[in-house]
């Protein structure tokens, strides 16, 4: 029996997420705000629908892609939202980047209610979304994880189990923490590499054979040349923007704050990221803090 997904939140991540599962043979209900986003569900195969209670009250699992925690908490526990009007014993799949303390609140108050859920955050950006090639990181119980795990596969070509409820956003912001202080590191580099007259392409010879061998060097490399996919060759056009690194290095401080953590590196590159997008550049990939550092911007 084809399982129905309700699909909220069809935006630059939302809508190629939910494209894939109607190919996957899912019946695909969705919700968006956006007119155009509800037209484009349509053309892919889908259904859409005005509001959130009308997309979920016949739904076999609720899938939501939304900017932060208090739409999450918003969609989730208000008036005509998801709690009022899923059928009993419906999973949830939240894979939207927030705050691990709303995410386990969320989660917490699911389940008192019969539901089933997980906090289900992607890393590899439109791309990955597109092509069904995201990276999932799953919190929940592990039986629940286990039922969610054939509704991620047509999106992901990586999904992993990090523990209970809130552990994927755990990872997620973990994750991403180290990708901004390694992308500064790297930038830093090259940046110091050009001052004492070392040739770009030598010194990513050098260091991605050698012990500065890092994702951000290889596959991501901040100065154009070396790797020729990455933005650097296409003037720093996203990719993943500055402005969402911000929001997930400030999810990251937040639960620094909350257990007390010590992420000297990790407030500095919130800070370095906090100037970048204060200067008008969160549109620009966060590999462009190249330039930031070197005073080019």
């Amino acid at each position: 029996m084809t399982q129905t997904i309700a699909f909220i939140g069809l935006g630059n991540m939302g809508l190629p997420m939910a494209t894939n599962l109607i190919k996957a043979g899912f019946k695909v209900k969705g919700f968006d705000l956006s007119d155009d986003a509800r037209s484009a569900v349509v053309d892919a195969g889908g259904e859409a629908f005005d509001t959130v209670s009308s997309a979920v009250s016949e739904a076999d699992v609720v899938v939501t892609m939304l900017p932060s925690g208090a739409i999450v908490k918003a969609v989730y526990e208000g008036e005509g939202g998801v709690f009022a009007s899923a059928k009993p014993g419906t999973l949830m799949i939240d894979s939207s980047t927030i705050d691990v303390a709303s995410a386990r609140t969320v989660a917490s108050n699911a389940i008192d209610k019969g539901f089933e859920m997980v906090d289900a955050p992607v890393s590899g950006g439109v791309g990955g979304a597109a092509a069904g090639t995201l990276a999932f990181m799953v919190g929940g119980e592990a039986a629940t994880f286990e039922r969610a795990k054939p509704v991620l596969d047509p999106m992901g070509a990586k999904i992993v189990h990090t523990g209970g409820s809130g552990n994927g956003q755990a990872a997620k912001i973990c994750n991403n923490m180290l990708l901004a202080i390694s992308m500064i590191g790297t930038s830093e580099a090259f940046n110091l590499g050009r001052a004492l007259g070392l040739d770009d392409q030598v010194l990513f010879d050098v260091a991605s054979n050698a012990s500065g061998q890092c994702w951000s060097l290889t596959s991501y490399c901040p100065v154009p040349g070396p790797v020729p996919t990455s933005p650097a060759n296409n003037d720093y056009a996203p990719g993943f923007a500055t402005a969402l690194m911000l929001k997930d290095l400030k999810l990251a401080m937040e639960a620094v704050e909350s257990v007390d953590a010590n992420t000297p590196l990790g407030k500095a590159s919130a800070d370095i990221y906090s100037a970048m997008d204060a200067d008008g550049h969160g549109g620009m990939d966060f590999s462009g803090v190249i330039k930031k550092l070197a005073g080019e911007l």
